[in-house]
């Protein structure tokens, strides 16, 4: 026994040494361990807040941009208004006089849309409409291969609907009392695929299923015209279970520049034009905002510290077929008595600040901000309990503001991008508590990309949008950059450049968080110095030029609407002599100025009259206003068109940057609307609330 004690010592060293025993294994080196962590832990937080921040700045540009488009509108419109105002008798004149809807017609000519109703395979309505009607017309809408519904039945559909919205109050009365429930719907601006989703998940309107839609329905999507239309035969397949609120894009100046026009004359080339008036014809009947229970008021933007609901409620709506253009009947011997008209701005228009107090909204230059203590004594005034705006793309679909007391939902997901912001819908349950359901559509679309991928197809877009932007400024930047630049370097400093683009864009962006991707440093010698003629060379790049061809201007839109040239015209041809003195045209410059202080100085918009006088006789008649509209819109884009060609040979650098724009694009493949195809959640809880 001793001496088999003495051998297994040996044994096991000659074992350890053969590999059949494993060596006792050292203690784990905590700090190593904890060091490693610390260090994954910190190269995660950074990865995070690089993200965020490029969200951020990403969610900016988007915003700042829709809000200076709708700035731009407003300005040009507040000149046209403002020409009223000190011309009041050369515009009563000429101002085209509001169109009843006995007086439109309901002829179509099919030719060219189909040669015959023999041709047609889409679906026959018949009127009054019914549940089965609305369910065909989703089922075709959501096709991506189906017969065009038949001009006279999108006629049919419009007349319908303005015959009955113009039996409504000013504010609609929605209640819960047999319901239970009520769901309100935010902006849609054309996403289809958000309504058939909303349908999907909540079910078609009922009597026990009502729905209030909260404007904004076109515009900006491509799907408008059918979302406009499934919403009417909604309204009208299921009486009291569907009400409109008007938004603000409900209004044909606002479609001339965001696209509804466009896509109206596209589907229906040779009914167009009838079609937009009917449409107009439903614009101005529908309702201006609804009460549920008596509690809460849904209008589509906001309020204002001198929104009076007595007065919105005598309003004659009908009367309104633009909001942007006021009608003649307004002006009285002072000009036009804005006190009506702007109760109608304020809650289409304005949005809720952080801030105490009422303030004119100076981004969307149209309506107030108002404050939590605004919202307080509103809601204390007409005894409400919440009031519901949309207006606002939000992240999150929806968001309280205000103590709680303010609901801003939007329904359009991926509105700006592919995977920029969630849709929502809000219910109300019998005690007015809140439900959301928030929800993306088309998911597969973005559902195998990683959030790094999702931030940078978001954020490129962002960027070739502002660069659309841009190119319309791009002479006026060269102009800027030269004066900073005397000796012709290309080189000026990072704060130069950021100065300069804010002030030429009037957009205050994060200017230097952007620059690397807008322009590459001088050298890398020289940290702090920018090269700004990459700048204007990427804005002359084809990405950037395919981006600007697809967007509209507010000249281009003011060019398509010829009636409102014409109307301009008249209206400053005071003595109504079908001509325009140098006399005339330096009074309505001052004006023009004042809205628009970047149109140019009194001097040069001169000269452009002068320039306008073809034949030289010193006034300048109707046809040559027109054409030298036509020619300066031919010579702009001849002039963009061969800068681009010209600069086709740019620098490697330009040509990364704009490769980089280019490949974060997603290829948008048109096919049928799933309604299935989407990612939702239900949040029964009370959202975070934000003061």
């Amino acid at each position: 026994m001793d001496a088999q004690c003495k051998l297994m010592p040996k044994l096991k060293i000659k074992l350890n040494v053969m590999g059949c025993l494993s060596a006792k294994p050292k203690p784990p080196d905590n700090t190593r361990t904890l060091r490693a962590a610390l260090l994954i832990q910190r190269w995660y937080r950074r990865y995070r807040a690089r993200t965020e921040i490029r969200r951020r700045y990403t969610w900016n540009i988007f915003t700042s941009l829709e809000y200076a488009g709708e700035n731009d509108q407003v300005e040009l419109y507040n000149f046209f208004n403002a020409l009223l105002t000190h011309i009041p008798e050369a515009a009563a004149a000429h101002r085209p006089s509001v169109q009843r809807d006995s007086e439109i017609s309901i002829d179509f000519n099919e030719d060219g849309e189909y040669r015959s109703d023999k041709n047609y395979d889409g679906p026959h309505l018949k009127f009054p409409l019914i549940k089965k009607d609305v369910v065909t017309l989703i089922d075709v809408f959501r096709k991506k291969k189906s017969d065009r519904l038949l001009a006279k039945y999108v006629g049919g559909i419009l007349k319908e609907a303005a015959f009955k919205l113009k039996r409504l109050p000013n504010l609609n009365q929605a209640s819960t009392a047999i319901s239970k429930q009520i769901t309100v719907i935010g902006d849609l601006h054309g996403k289809l695929d958000d309504l058939l989703v909303i349908f999907y998940k909540n079910g078609l309107p009922s009597v026990e299923n009502p729905y209030i839609f909260n404007g904004d329905f076109v515009d900006r999507g491509k799907k408008g015209l059918e979302v406009f239309l499934l919403l009417l035969a909604c309204f009208l397949a299921f009486p009291g279970a569907v009400h409109l609120n008007r938004g603000n894009h409900e209004d044909s100046v606002m479609n001339a520049r965001y696209g509804f026009i466009r896509e109206v004359q596209q589907k229906y080339r040779r009914n167009s034009e009838k079609l937009m008036l009917m449409i107009e014809e439903v614009y101005r009947w529908l309702p201006l905002g609804s009460i549920v229970n008596n509690r809460v008021l849904i209008v589509h933007g906001g309020i204002s510290n001198t929104t009076d609901l007595d007065m919105i409620r005598s309003i004659d709506r009908g009367k309104y077929v633009s909001i942007l253009r006021p009608p003649i009947e307004m002006a009285g011997e002072d000009g036009i008595d804005k006190t009506e008209w702007k109760q109608i701005f304020d809650i289409m228009w304005s949005d809720p600040q952080v801030g105490e107090g009422c303030k004119p909204n100076a981004l969307r230059g149209a309506g107030t901000y108002f404050g939590p203590d605004v919202t307080k004594e509103f809601l204390a005034k007409y005894k409400l309990k919440f009031l519901v705006r949309s207006h606002e793309c939000k992240p999150d679909g929806h968001e309280f503001t205000h103590n709680g007391q303010v609901i801003t939902i939007f329904s359009a997901s991926n509105y700006y991008a592919v995977g920029s912001n969630k849709g929502a819908y809000l219910k109300f349950g019998p005690q007015l508590d809140t439900q959301f359901v928030q929800y993306i559509s088309a998911a597969s679309k973005t559902s195998k990309l990683s959030i790094q991928q999702r931030v940078s197809i978001i954020e490129s877009s962002a960027l070739r949008e502002l660069g659309a932007r841009l190119r319309a400024r791009r002479d006026v930047l060269e102009a800027e950059f030269a004066k900073l630049d005397p000796k012709q370097t290309g080189a000026v400093t990072v704060t130069q450049w950021s100065d300069t683009m804010e002030r030429v864009t009037q957009m205050s962006l994060p200017w230097r968080l952007m620059r690397s991707r807008l322009a590459p440093q001088f050298t890398q010698a020289e940290p702090n110095l920018v090269n700004y003629l990459m700048t204007l060379e990427l804005l002359d790049t084809d990405v950037i030029v395919q981006e600007a061809e697809a967007s509209t201007s507010v000249t281009d839109a003011l060019y398509k609407n010829k009636s409102s040239l014409e109307a301009i015209f008249h209206i400053i041809d005071k003595d109504n002599s079908g001509q325009i003195s140098l006399e005339e045209f330096g009074e309505a410059i001052d004006l023009l100025r004042q809205y628009m202080p970047s149109a140019g100085t009194k001097a040069e918009l001169l000269h452009m009259c002068q320039m306008m006088d073809i034949n030289k006789d010193g006034f300048v008649d109707l046809n040559e206003f027109l054409e030298a509209f036509r020619l300066c819109d031919q010579a702009r884009k001849h002039t963009q068109t061969s800068r681009s060609k010209s600069s086709r040979q740019s620098s490697t650098l330009v040509a990364e940057l704009a490769e980089h724009l280019s490949i974060q694009k997603l290829t948008e493949v048109e096919s049928d609307i799933d309604p299935r195809d989407h990612v939702s959640v239900v949040l029964s809880e009370k959202p975070k609330i934000k003061n």
